[in-house]
């Protein structure tokens, strides 16, 4: 299955409780289609004391959100954008860029 957003994209949120929101994307699980954004979606998780936290608590987290919710931002306008596909003259290779303004998204 292939996605539409990648880890390091920029993303809005365009649905749910956190819509609006605009974050990086930290980490992606196709097998699930879904991807962790940083500073969104946020839960808290009760922990117990382990080596790591030797306290333990209550820890704030982000929780995975699915990619249909998820619009990478248009790196020229700063708005939600689709995605497209087409081949590079240069390096003849598949490059993704946005259908709003026509820019390469990196």
């Amino acid at each position: 299955m292939k996605l539409h957003v990648k880890k390091g994209d920029k993303v809005i949120v365009i649905s749910g409780n956190n819509k609006g929101a605009e974050g990086t994307i930290q980490k992606v699980s196709i097998k699930d289609a879904t991807a962790i954004v940083e500073g969104v979606n946020l839960v808290k998780r009760h922990t117990r004391p382990s080596a790591q936290n030797p306290n333990g608590g209550i820890i704030e987290k982000e929780a995975p959100l699915h990619v249909s919710k998820l619009m990478l931002v248009d790196p020229k306008t700063g708005k939600a954008t689709r995605i497209g596909r087409k081949i590079d003259e240069k390096t003849g290779k598949s490059v993704r860029i946005a259908k709003k303004s026509g820019e390469v998204i990196k």
